[in-house]
Parts: C-alpha cells; structure tokens; sequence
C-alpha cells in the first residue's frame, strides 16, 4: 500500500439533528462568520489543514437543497465532498415496526455513511466547533502506521475537551465524561445530561444534584476511526434495533456503543486531550456568542475574514 493510500483519511459531518432545541430555522446553517460562513465552515478548513481529504456530510433530504446552496458549493471546491441521508425509514425491513419522526440517533448516521468510507475517518456533529489542535491530533493518529492491537481489537481516538470549555451560558448540556487510565486509554464515558453552571460550581442532574470537576475531559461527538469500525457499527446497531425497534425514541449513540466495546474489550480508544474551547449553537441564543468567538479567532490571526478566498 502506498503513502499517498495510507495517509488518505475522511471527515464525516452528522448534520442531520434536527435541532429541536433551537427553535424556528436548521441551526446548522445559521452564519455565524463575516462572510457568511457557518460553523461546520471552519470544521471543514481546519480539517483540510489538518491533511482530511475528504468529507461526507450526513444530512436529510429535507435540507438537501438549502445545505448545498449554504456550504456544500463552496466546500465542493475546495475538498471532495459526498453526501448521504439519514431517514427514520432507512433501517431493515424486518425492523420496521413502527413509524418514526424522530432519528435512529448517532451510530444510525454515521453507519450511513458505511459505503462512502473505505479509508480511516474522523466523526464530529455539525453545530460544534473543535478548534485546530483536534483535529491536527485526530488525524496523526489515523495515519500514523501502528501495528494490529490483539486480539482484533479495534484501535480508535477521541478527542476530549475540559468541560469547562464546553459549557453553554444560554441552557444546560449533555456532556460524555470521560474516564482514562495512566496511559491515556479511554476506559468509560459516562453520558451525563443537564450540566450547567451554578453559583461558581458545574453541576448535573434534576431531582438529584451532583457536582463535576470542572477540568474533567468530556467527549464531544469527536471520534477517530479505522474502516473496520463500520463493520462493528452495523453489527451493533443490528442488535440495538433487536431491542428496540417497537420505540418511538430509544436511539443508539456513539459514545454507549463505544463505552460497550471499550467494557467488552472489543476496542481501545486513545484520549487525545485538547486545550482548545469548544463553542456551538445548541439554543438560538449562542448564535450571537459563537459568532463573536469567531470574530475574536480572527482577530487574532487564526483565521482570516473570507474563509475560502
């Protein structure tokens, strides 16, 4: 296998949320740059930099048109890029047994991306930004030429940020913490919901409270994998519709399905920990934050004001 071949690496882009959180318009699309540009704008040019190659984005039909005229023009001609489609419907006919308004969730989208992607590939969501160390990091280690872990194991990344640098001040957020061993292998990730910031603590949960380390590393959707964990992926979600699919809106989601093959030893995943803020639009109020971000990034040199001229 040549260089060229094994330095060849995919970024997928899950856009396909429905965003219910954020009210009237598809938050993914919201510009939040001085040129236009949106969030998954920058995720695509950091990306490149990186050396990514490639991007799939997972979108619906449903926003087909308004997502190629927002970004998928302009990224066209910069990188190669493919779409696929996430539908409710498109699961086997044997799993069929109820109709559904609400998405298969995370492992479903990017197990549709199964037939665009041979070579190693990153997975981040679409309203998030990671910033450039990530992805610099994601991809030496998809590339890098490291021999077979035993047994068959998967070998996968994640990048993890500090949660304090991916907290929302419009609303609370649901956050995979992590949990590593002395050599950075992810050893669980706990999906945690409600997190929010009160009287100077992070805290989570409802009825019961409980109190975070602030300096915790926390997954954000950002995953780095081999071809082979598509594989795996089909497998998993086959047995999680066995289960499930008489329900309205149990989904399966990257980072359970993983901290079950990390827990069954069928993976390891590296933490690749980044210093990097994190900033996205998860309320129609963080449009105007993020944007400011942006223009700060600028500023300072990071990025410059047209992005793709």
């Amino acid at each position: 296998m040549g260089d060229d071949l094994m330095k060849k690496c995919t970024l997928i882009i899950m856009a396909a949320g429905i965003g219910s959180r954020y009210g009237v318009g598809i938050k993914q699309l919201e510009p939040v740059g001085p040129g236009g540009e949106i969030i998954m704008d920058y995720s695509v040019f950091d990306a490149v930099a990186a050396g990514f190659d490639k991007v799939v984005f997972i979108i619906r039909h449903d926003i087909e048109k308004d997502f190629i005229e927002r970004i998928g023009e302009r990224i066209s001609k910069k990188v190669n890029v493919s779409y696929v489609f996430q539908e409710t419907s498109d699961i086997p006919e044997a799993h069929k047994k109820i109709k559904r308004s609400k998405p298969w969730g995370t492992c479903h989208a990017v197990l549709c991306a199964k037939d665009e992607v041979k070579e190693p590939f990153a997975v981040i969501n679409a309203d998030d930004y990671y910033g450039k160390q990530a992805f610099r990091s994601l991809y030496e280690y998809l590339t890098a030429e490291r021999g077979p872990l035993p047994g068959g194991k998967l070998d996968l990344c994640m990048a993890g940020f500090v949660l304090k640098n991916t907290l929302s001040e419009n609303g609370s957020v649901t956050r995979g913490v992590c949990k590593a061993n002395s050599e950075s292998k992810l050893v669980s990730i706990n999906e945690t919901y409600n997190i929010r910031r009160e009287n100077g603590k992070v805290l989570c949960g409802k009825a019961e409270t409980s109190e975070l380390d602030e300096n915790s590393l926390v997954s954000m959707n950002m995953w780095g994998c081999p071809p082979e964990f598509m594989d795996k992926l089909e497998e998993k979600f086959e047995e999680f519709l066995c289960e499930n699919d008489e329900s309205e809106t149990a989904e399966s989601l990257l980072p359970i399905m993983i901290d079950g093959l990390l827990k069954n030893n069928e993976a390891e995943c590296t933490l690749l920990a980044s210093p990097d803020r994190w900033f996205g639009v998860t309320y129609k109020e963080d449009r105007q934050a993020v944007a400011d971000s942006i223009g700060e990034l600028i500023r300072n040199g990071e990025y410059p004001e047209r992005l793709w001229d």
